[in-house]
């Protein structure tokens, strides 16, 4: 196993469990404890957990792993929400992409579909996520807009007051927020505020608003609330989705696809 795969799996289960020992990670991996106990130093000279004895935790309960380390979380179910959300978007729409791990699956999803393959454009996308605008730069079919701002390590979105005067200058047709938390009562949120505040201003400046979340997302709370649940027009996540969550959803006057 590579040290990024290794690195990667260390990660999702400190955050799953909280806590890990060197032992319990090393049978987890099949690695010597001195290869884990050399990757917790390693991890915690970058701030991403905190290294205690014999061991390690994260940083608290608002803990957010770098974008990097969360590709292979839910994947399968992402893809699937992806493809579904791309669906929903028609040829010559403007469509506002926040950062994340399923908008970026959302972005690959348009780049492939085969009726997007020409146009003038064919889609605009404005975007606050670097890594999405570098993936779809290269498709001449779509205008890609960029909003500006300073870029935020963890998600490789752009934030702050150089993002919201391009956002407040445009309107689109549909918005398509990746979320880290999704409740009928409390609404979407991210963890970090300033993100937050980029996705509240995308959503107000779309017509509609689509949430792509798989399952895990729903019915959680985080710090930052980007917009109330009844600001969103489709809920797309995955047939994992309880049906009392799907419910509560509906009821707020949510359409909900589950694939």
């Amino acid at each position: 196993m590579s040290r990024d795969a290794r690195w990667k799996a260390l990660l999702e289960l400190l955050v799953e469990r909280g806590r890990l020992d060197v032992e319990e990670a090393a049978a987890e991996l099949e690695v010597s404890a001195a290869t884990i106990r050399r990757d917790f130093d390693q991890l915690a000279e970058q701030q991403m957990l905190v290294r205690t004895r014999g061991g390690a935790v994260v940083h608290g309960v608002s803990y957010e792993l770098p974008l990097r380390y969360k590709t292979a979380r839910h994947a399968s179910e992402k893809q699937r929400i992806a493809r579904a959300v791309a669906e929903l978007i028609a040829p010559g729409e403007a469509v506002g992409l926040t950062g994340g791990t399923t908008t970026t699956e959302v972005a690959r999803a348009l780049a492939v579909r085969g009726d997007l393959t020409s146009g003038s454009p064919a889609l605009t996308i404005v975007t606050n996520a670097l890594n999405i605008a570098n993936e779809l730069a290269v498709r001449p079919q779509f205008k890609i807009v960029v909003t500006g701002g300073v870029a935020r390590p963890q998600s490789y979105e752009l934030i702050g007051p150089l993002a919201d005067g391009v956002l407040r200058q445009i309107t689109i047709d549909v918005a398509v927020l990746g979320v880290v938390a999704f409740d009928a009562a409390h609404g979407a949120a991210a963890h970090d505020e300033a993100e937050a505040a980029i996705n509240r201003l995308l959503c107000e400046r779309a017509e509609r608003v689509v949430v792509a979340a798989d399952s895990s997302k729903l019915g959680q709370r985080a710090f930052a609330r980007i917009c109330a649940a009844e600001a969103v027009d489709t809920l797309v996540t995955d047939t994992a989705a309880t049906a009392e969550a799907v419910r509560r959803f509906e009821e707020a006057g949510i359409q909900v696809l589950t694939v």
